[in-house]
């Protein structure tokens, strides 16, 4: 379909004029929403899968273990604690407000949202975050990536089977239909991809002051850490399995390892150990192996691959037929060269030798680079480990472990400054689609008159009793 501004504007007026009518406000008919969105996902799991795999390559396993599981299991908490989440607070007014003693606050809808998905999880990124729409009370548009139109075209037969459009409908296309989206003026826009577009779709929503989520990767990408007390056959088997989950295309990837160089090598070859035993001595002919988005991506992969021939310590090979490149590692690398500077979002991992001396200085440079989406240390000095993980800034991460801090519920995910703002997941994702208004339930009985003038000494007094 080739969307107008014209159909795009009726789309969204039409939604708003459903939401005006109150009954998205009801949290029975979010829960009801919730449940037939449920019900889809089970039913429409295998189309899901082989979409995945028609645009990434997922392996069956892991397109449910990355986007079908994780959606099933963020619905699940959202509907287990949705009352209570919707339920208004009561707050004490204090003595000050007496007599009117009782103040509110309800957890109000924003109304019509405008979610932009990503290619790299498409099923998770999109329908996920509908969840927190639906359960907030809202409206909803869904702008699915043209990156992947095998899963945008399942995602999209979903949402219309399971709703009206006037209540969420999927928008298909390219930069062209996102930027007739973001003319229109939505109550709500939630964004998830790279920092550059994110400062294109803020300066839209400025125009109208309209509220604005963002997940991104971070400018500079992710730090992993890996210091000589850590256990490095561990390290390295989690180390592995995050750079070769979707070829690397993943937000909360590793994008660079530093590691104490009197054991950086033998990092290197535990993690060439790992790379074999889990793809074959050829990855990239691997049918597993999920492969890179588009030829673009392949290309850029490529030649950055290139850049670095010489120190390529393992893979630097790849099947431009099958768009798939081996996980890489380039070694040694250093802290100010140009790959560790910006976001790879591919199989590629530099590994950067420190001195155990340096390591303030590498915590410098990693503090004063864009905040990452994770950060991720190895290491059994817990105490260290606490203090990086609470003096650093980054959106989320891990200690001796990868990404799983995704996984946790009731816990926040989300970034800062170059990795995003807001956070969702949970009763996180519900707070982010609903604005908190206070209301103070007045009296119209034994009103006192200390607020009005004249201002006498009597009422002074009283004042300051008030205040003690």
């Amino acid at each position: 379909m080739e969307y107008t501004k014209e159909s795009i504007s009726r789309l969204v007026a039409a939604q708003k004029e459903y939401f005006a009518k109150g009954e998205t406000l009801d949290a029975a008919f979010r829960l009801s929403m919730l449940n037939k969105l449920r019900e889809a996902v089970k039913k429409q799991t295998p189309a899901l899968i082989l979409a995945l795999g028609k645009d990434l390559s997922r392996a069956p396993q892991e397109a449910y273990l990355t986007d079908i599981g994780p959606l099933l299991a963020e619905i699940d908490e959202t509907k287990k604690g949705l009352r209570r989440w919707a339920r208004p607070e009561t707050h004490f007014s204090g003595l000050a407000c007496f007599p009117s003693l009782i103040t509110k606050v309800y957890k109000m809808p924003y109304g019509t949202c405008l979610i932009i998905s990503p290619f790299n999880f498409p099923v998770l990124l999109s329908l996920g975050v509908l969840v927190a729409a639906i359960a907030g009370g809202n409206t909803a548009v869904l702008k699915v990536s043209a990156k992947a139109p095998a899963c945008a075209d399942a995602v999209a037969q979903l949402v219309a089977e399971t709703f009206p459009p006037e209540y969420v409908t999927v928008v298909r296309g390219g930069h062209d239909t996102a930027d007739l989206l973001l003319e229109e003026r939505f109550d709500k826009i939630f964004y998830t991809g790279s920092p550059r577009v994110a400062k294109h779709i803020m300066t839209e929503a400025a125009k109208n002051l309209t509220p604005v989520g963002l997940e991104l990767g971070g400018e500079t990408g992710n730090w992993c850490i890996v210091r000589k007390d850590a256990n490095l056959k561990d390290a390295a088997r989690k180390i592995a399995f995050m750079k070769i989950l979707n070829a690397g295309q993943v937000c909360i990837n590793i994008n660079q390892v530093a590691v104490e160089e009197s054991v950086a090598e033998r990092l290197v070859n535990e993690l060439k150990k790992v790379i074999g035993k889990q793809l074959g001595d050829a990855p990239e002919n691997n049918p597993e192996y999920p492969r890179l988005i588009s030829r673009a991506a392949w290309e850029k992969c490529a030649a950055e691959a290139e850049h670095y021939r010489e120190r390529i310590v393992c893979g630097g090979k790849g099947n431009a037929e099958s768009l798939r490149y081996a996980p890489t590692l380039i070694y040694p690398v250093g802290t100010d060269e140009e790959i560790v500077s910006h976001e790879l979002f591919s199989p590629l991992l530099p590994v950067v030798p420190y001195k155990e001396e340096e390591e303030e200085q590498l915590l410098q440079t990693v503090a004063s680079r864009e905040h990452g989406l994770a950060l991720y240390v190895f290491t059994k000095d817990k105490a260290w480990a606490r203090r990086v993980m609470q003096t650093q800034q980054y959106g989320g991460g891990c200690v001796n472990e990868v990404c799983l801090h995704l996984m946790v519920k009731g816990v926040p995910f989300g970034g800062t400054g170059h990795s995003g703002m807001g956070a969702y997941h949970g009763v996180w994702g519900f707070r982010e689609f609903t604005h908190p208004s206070t209301v103070l339930w007045g009296r119209t009985r034994f009103n006192l008159s200390l607020r009005e003038h004249p201002y006498t000494e009597k009422k002074q007094k009283i004042l300051n009793m008030v205040e003690k």
